[in-house]
């Protein structure tokens, strides 16, 4: 039986199913909305599903894409893929490419929001405004411990025999991102897992843990390449992912940037308070716009 990407919850819009061929692989991608285009990045274990709740309320405002990064989710998954940060944020130049986006907003979420600072850094004419949700950063120590230990060349082949057996065990890893596992809507920890009963659904990730450190010392070293990018920081306040504390030394790497923080919320706002979130988002792209008329 072929697995199909789960329905997302629709408005008048309607959310089209998009497929391109890069690097030789087939990347999917959902679009709708009309405005100026929006581009949304998941997070490491995320993909467009990530979104469900965000492009129909953001879909009267903007044109919305929300892409499947190669690797992940229902897109391809070439062996030797190039999964370090810059190698992901050039992709998505050459997506925005693909679809004929000359210029975007950009969203990205955990190691999304540090693949949308890096595309931003390699082609910054080409990033109007940055929304970071959460965003893996050179100040976000958490992480980097993890990463080595997974990506070392011992536990490495062990994770990649038993990741694909550890199912029973995904509740407990989505109640984790949550500040308060109650908010668990229907149908998210089902649309969250789809994927990982396709093969190969964790190299991706492996390879993006093993250049996890050089990957931030790269990205902190281009960050003074958009400081002058208008930035959205949202974040939980109960992150048990990437510590809220790193949103203060990375609001000082950019000239105009604002902080907003979750009350009782985790690593997945757009999940857990969507309606907050989107409000947030949808706030911050109206007055932009409105200052740039």
């Amino acid at each position: 039986m072929t697995l199909r990407p789960p329905a997302i919850h629709r408005n008048t819009y309607t959310i089209e199913d998009h497929w391109i061929t890069l690097d030789g692989a087939r990347m999917r991608y959902l679009r709708t909305g009309s405005g100026p285009p929006l581009l949304l990045v998941h997070g490491l274990l995320g993909y467009s599903f990530s979104w469900r709740y965000t492009l129909p309320a953001l879909a009267s405002q903007a044109t919305v894409h929300a892409v499947d990064m190669l690797g992940v989710g229902f897109s391809d998954r070439p062996d030797n893929l190039d999964t370090s940060l810059r190698a992901n944020a050039d992709r998505l130049l050459r997506f925005l490419d693909a679809v004929n986006v000359d210029s975007c907003d950009l969203l990205g979420t955990s190691h999304g929001g540090a693949v949308a600072m890096m595309t931003a850094a390699l082609a910054p004419e080409r990033v109007r405004r940055l929304i970071l949700v959460a965003p893996v950063n050179p100040w976000s120590e958490r992480g980097k411990r993890m990463a080595g230990f997974l990506s070392s060349p011992r536990i490495a082949p062990l994770f990649l025999r038993i990741a694909p057996h550890l199912q029973p065990f995904h509740g407990y890893f989505l109640r984790r991102l949550y500040g308060d596992p109650r908010r668990i809507r229907a149908g998210t920890l089902e649309g969250y897992s789809a994927p990982f009963a396709l093969p190969g659904a964790f190299r991706c990730g492996l390879g993006i843990l093993r250049t996890w450190s050089p990957d931030l010392a790269e990205l902190g070293a281009m960050l003074p390449r958009i400081a002058h990018i208008p930035t959205l920081l949202l974040w939980g306040a109960k992150d048990a992912a990437v510590p809220p504390s790193s949103a203060e030394p990375l609001r000082h790497q950019f000239h105009d940037c604002r902080v907003q923080l979750f009350d009782g919320v985790g690593h997945l706002p757009y999940d857990e308070a969507p309606e907050e979130f989107n409000r947030a988002v949808a706030q911050f792209l109206a007055q932009e716009t409105r200052s740039e008329v």
